[in-house]
């Protein structure tokens, strides 16, 4: 059966998707790969309506952007918001208008149909866990497996803290900048090579932190191996989870939080001043990040490592043995079919695939609500993915050897923590993050016409420039007629008594925030879990086969146990027919050597 070949190669990879073909990736690798090309095959069918519906939910965005009010109202010159400087000394008044770009992209992911999406995400990775466990139930039957044993054999934060120094210097040279356009596109070229830094350290440290893993799960030195795996995976998971998911947790409940207000920054070694959020949010700046760092490390890790790393180890090994491959074409010997696969780079097992489509389901999942095209790119990246990784197991990797397993062990239980966990992250992003609630807020309950209208003056507080600490102020100043500047948040203004205090606005919008939260997660559970009812998790085929079976089983027995009754009852009638013996006196005897005959 010599599936190292590229024939071998093209057909396995043109079908991998097909789940008819699952039996021959099971009779061939075993039951442990079988069931991790049978559980990305689903993973990746459901990324279908996802992706379609966000697809969706983007395109109601594009629609709507030309009637977006706070959009408008950002871009409209006449309105004439004066903005406070970006930086200390050196940076000068702006006005909003020129951020309309970014507000009119915030509103293509931060409108009221990420709501919608992001409640639709959660019902889906349910949807994802049950069906999985369907079809892991239909494999296990079929493959036998019901029942078995398996056999037992006896530096993240402070990169993230680099990028942000970095981010605030740069910023505060770019607004330094005599050049106009410079000036205006400060926040999205900072934001774009901050991410691409970002990127790279998240590459690096991603394999330092698999020797980490596995140097840490030696010291415990585990009983089985099993346990051995397990461990192993944890610790990995849990590093890289923090490597992959740590400058997008910072954007998004970091980034603008702890800034300050003008004339009371907040500062960073007493001089670097902490950076804040575009005038449209920091929704957009975690999109730019998620979209990115996963489409970077989608492309870069999980695709050109994955096939280039084991072609760069083959040509090496090749050179190796290019002295024995000279000999025998001189003795004009064919290679044996086992010296070719022996040269084949060896197999060194699944967690690195399981981890890859790990990490890319918490992209789709945990943030999903500040990127809608995540479940799209992930889904093209898969269907990618699955014959890079056929082709990878066919004709790049020793055959590994066989191993017989029920489930697909610890990630499913890492899947089900991770989908409970993207509905608490997700109604924090659209809670915190965005600007639904603080929307809703400002028509429902200050708005005096009920609409949107007046938004974007309602959310900037005054602030007198007159005010600022000395050398934070413009160079300009005392040359400007500007008397106050504008800022994002929800402060008294400089004549009110309790002047830059928190107003009676902010409050409001963080009771409606931490209520929305509240609300969100116990709604999104409560369908989750009826969703979860719904469902059952053995097929009902399934079900009849096991009824079938088991009656069947009752059948035997009871056949077989009415033989033996029968016999017995033979070998006593036999032996009564029998003339009287000393026995006779003493029948128990008597039985006892019926029964010792029949056994």
């Amino acid at each position: 059966f010599e599936v190292h070949t590229q024939h071998g190669s093209s057909h396995t990879c043109c079908v991998v998707l097909n789940s008819t073909h699952s039996i021959l990736l099971w009779k061939y690798f075993g039951e442990k790969i079988g069931l991790y090309f049978a559980w990305l095959g689903v993973y990746t069918q459901l990324l279908i309506p996802a992706s379609i519906v966000g697809i969706i939910v983007f395109c109601y965005g594009v629609a709507t952007v030309d009637s977006d009010v706070p959009s408008l109202e950002m871009c409209d010159e006449r309105l004439n918001f004066t903005m406070c400087p970006l930086c200390d000394g050196a940076c000068d008044f702006w006005q909003l208008s020129t951020a309309c770009g970014t507000a009119r992209a915030s509103h293509l992911f931060d409108n009221p149909a990420t709501v919608f999406f992001a409640i639709f995400m959660s019902l889906w990775a349910v949807l994802f866990l049950e069906h999985w466990k369907r079809r892991q139930i239909s494999l296990s039957f079929s493959w036998d497996l019901t029942g078995i044993e398996e056999d037992e054999f006896g530096l993240t934060f402070s990169a993230v803290f680099g990028v942000i120094i970095y981010r605030i210097t740069v910023s505060a040279l770019m607004a330094m900048s005599p050049d106009p356009d410079t000036k205006s596109n400060v926040r999205v070229t900072v934001t774009a090579t901050a991410v691409i830094i970002n990127l790279v350290v998240i590459l690096i440290l991603d394999e330092i932190y698999g020797a980490v893993a596995l140097w840490l799960t030696e010291l415990e030195i585990p009983k089985t191996e099993t346990h051995f795996e397990e461990r192993l995976i944890l610790k990995a998971f849990l590093l890289k989870f923090m490597n992959a998911y740590a400058p997008i947790f910072y954007v998004a409940f970091f980034k603008g939080r702890f800034a300050g207000r003008p004339g009371s920054y907040v500062y960073v070694f007493n001089h670097y001043r902490m950076e804040e959020c575009a005038p449209g949010g920091c929704l957009i700046e975690l999109c730019i990040q998620l979209s990115i760092i996963m489409l970077g490390k989608q492309l870069i890790q999980n695709n050109i490592f994955e096939i280039g790393i084991p072609k760069l180890k083959k040509l090496v090994r090749a050179l190796k043995d290019k002295g024995t491959a000279e000999k025998e074409m001189e003795e004009e010997r064919p290679p044996k079919q086992w010296n070719l696969d022996y040269a084949l780079a060896p197999f060194d097992g699944l967690t690195p695939e399981y981890m890859e489509m790990i990490i890319q389901f918490g992209f789709v999942s945990l943030f999903v609500a500040s990127f809608p095209l995540a479940p799209l790119f992930a889904l093209l990246n898969n269907i990618i993915e699955i014959r890079l990784d056929a082709k990878k197991f066919v004709t790049e990797l020793r055959r590994p050897v066989a191993v017989r397993a029920k489930d697909i062990g610890i990630w499913y239980n890492i899947l089900s923590g991770m989908g409970k966990f993207s509905v608490i992250i997700n109604a924090f992003v659209i809670s915190f993050t965005s600007d639904f609630i603080p929307r809703l807020v400002y028509q429902y309950m200050f708005s005096q016409t009920g609409t949107m209208h007046g938004f974007i003056d309602h959310t900037l507080s005054y602030f007198n420039v007159s005010n600022f600490k000395p050398g934070t102020a413009p160079q300009n100043l005392e040359q400007g007629s500007i008397t106050v500047c504008r800022y994002k948040d929800y402060r008294e203004p400089p004549w009110s008594p309790d002047a830059y205090t928190f107003s009676k606005q902010y409050w409001c919008v963080l009771a409606a925030r931490l209520a929305f939260v509240i609300l969100f997660q116990n709604l999104v559970m409560f369908l989750s879990l009826i969703v979860a009812w719904g469902i059952p998790d053995v097929p009902k085929t399934i079900v009849e086969q096991f009824k079938r079976e088991k009656k069947l089983l009752v059948d035997v027995f009871l056949r077989e146990e009415k033989e033996k009754f029968q016999l017995i009852q033979s070998l006593f009638s036999k032996n009564a027919s029998h003339q009287p013996s000393p026995h006779e006196e003493h029948p128990e005897c008597s039985c006892f050597m019926c029964l010792r005959s029949f056994m």
